[in-house]
């Protein structure tokens, strides 16, 4: 396997099995959630991380394995699904890495985080650059518990931290199926401007929040044209993915919304049928957050090609 081309795919806890029907007979090697498959990195949905450019190395002890690594660059994440003392031990030789949870709304981390793990007492794999800027790919954030009216803003916020594209001052966004207002109050506290559609009441405090609209109606019978030009659409709506395609086509062919982001949930075994069709739309990109469950998120991004 050193000699060929190949790349490492971590897999969000409980979901390895959907990064495998992803990869298909790429797969060589899976180590609880580390698959690794032959090729360069392909785009993938369900993963935390992909380690882009991962290597073989043999070490000799637990100092001659920082050492290697401390060679190859300074930062490092240990992913550990064996070895657990051993990683721990070569972890301590090298230089510490911050764990301190994200402040919404921040910029990404701009120096390179490579991923290593043991697979053997005397062999590592380690990939010095990686898709995500975080250790195992997990955005953990400094949490409100006291503002916000459910954990669903996790979702938004990790989102738009990806993205690095949040809504402006004074923007106006549409928050479709908003009950109780994690979202609602996400867009408000960056200062847009915040239509919330749902039949259930907002949690008082975030309705009585400032430039923010309620109306107490199903988000599936509400018309683009009764709303008129948005800046952004939002949905976290609970449905069938069917029911969220239709909804943000119907919204798409309008021409009255420039960006998109929606949750698409699965109940049951995942709908690889529907999410294809999310993906087929022009500009669209998919992927699994770390605060997703059992659930991916759509975007559809005003200049977006891909």
């Amino acid at each position: 396997m050193e000699k060929n081309v190949f790349t490492a795919y971590l897999a969000p806890g409980g979901f390895v099995h959907e990064l495998l029907d992803e990869l298909g007979d790429a797969v060589e090697d899976v180590y609880e959630r580390l698959v690794i498959a032959a090729g360069p990195p392909q785009p993938v949905i369900w993963a935390d991380n992909v380690w882009l450019n991962p290597r073989f190395i043999e070490i000799e002890s637990i100092g001659d394995g920082a050492k290697k690594l401390k060679d190859i660059q300074r930062n490092w994440a240990n992913y550990a699904f064996d070895f657990h003392r051993r990683s721990n031990l070569i972890t301590e030789k090298l230089p510490h890495v911050s764990a301190k949870p994200i402040k919404f709304p921040s910029p990404l981390p701009t120096a390179p985080l490579g991923s290593w793990t043991l697979i053997e007492n005397g062999l590592l794999l380690a990939s010095p650059s990686c898709s995500s800027p975080y250790p195992n790919g997990a955005y953990i954030f400094e949490e409100n518990k006291t503002e916000a009216p459910s954990r669903a803003y996790l979702k938004l916020w990790e989102a738009l931290t990806r993205l690095q594209k949040f809504p402006k001052a004074g923007e106006t966004c549409i928050d479709l199926g908003s009950c109780p207002g994690g979202w609602t109050w996400v867009l408000q506290t960056l200062g847009a401007n915040v239509i919330s559609v749902d039949k259930a009441p907002l949690a008082p405090h975030i309705a009585a929040l400032p430039n923010i609209k309620s109306v107490q109606q199903s988000a599936f019978g509400l018309k683009p044209e009764e709303v008129g030009r948005v800046d952004w659409l939002f949905s976290d709506i609970i449905c069938y993915p069917e029911k969220a395609l239709r909804l943000v086509e119907n919204w798409k062919k309008s021409g009255l919304v420039r960006n998109m982001l929606s949750t698409i949930k699965f109940q049951g075994k995942t709908d690889h049928e529907t999410l294809k069709k999310f993906m087929e739309i022009p500009g669209s990109s998919v992927f699994h957050l770390y605060n997703n469950k059992h659930e991916v998120t759509w975007v559809n991004l005003e200049g977006s090609k891909t």
